[in-house]
């Protein structure tokens, strides 16, 4: 197990590394199911990235390090162990079109609070609902 957390690891920083460096601007990066529990910083360099996919992985807190990126529209963050969302900052994201929170054992003060402060779409699971086996 441990093994394949450091492969994982080592494959998401090339991957972020890759990307910052290139200078491109890239418009996604897809970090799903790498036994991720928090994000590289370099991902806060990624000021024109449009869409980030960090579903399957094993965060527990929200990264709050994406509601400083003024380009993101589309945020995966299915089936994590996320808790709190910081509602206010997703909010005040400029971009945000939706943010995908399926599958996450969301508190209850999320799911009242979120719905009236925020424009795009947020996609929840029914309290309590497991994901669906592979």
């Amino acid at each position: 197990m441990l093994k394949k957390m450091g492969e994982a690891v080592a494959r998401v920083a090339r991957k972020v590394n890759e990307t910052v460096e290139s200078g491109s601007d890239t418009l996604e990066l897809h970090l799903e199911g790498n036994f991720l529990h928090r994000l590289p910083s370099e991902v806060s360099a990624l000021q024109h990235l449009k869409a980030i996919d960090l579903s399957r992985n094993q965060f527990q807190d929200f990264p709050e390090q994406l509601t400083s990126l003024p380009a993101l529209e589309t945020i995966n963050l299915e089936e994590n162990e996320i808790v709190d969302v910081p509602v206010e900052k997703l909010a005040a994201m400029p971009a945000l079109r939706s943010i995908n929170l399926r599958f996450n054992p969301l508190n209850a003060e999320v799911r009242v609070i979120a719905p009236p402060l925020i424009k795009f779409d947020m996609l929840m699971s029914p309290e309590g609902a497991r994901a669906p086996l592979p």
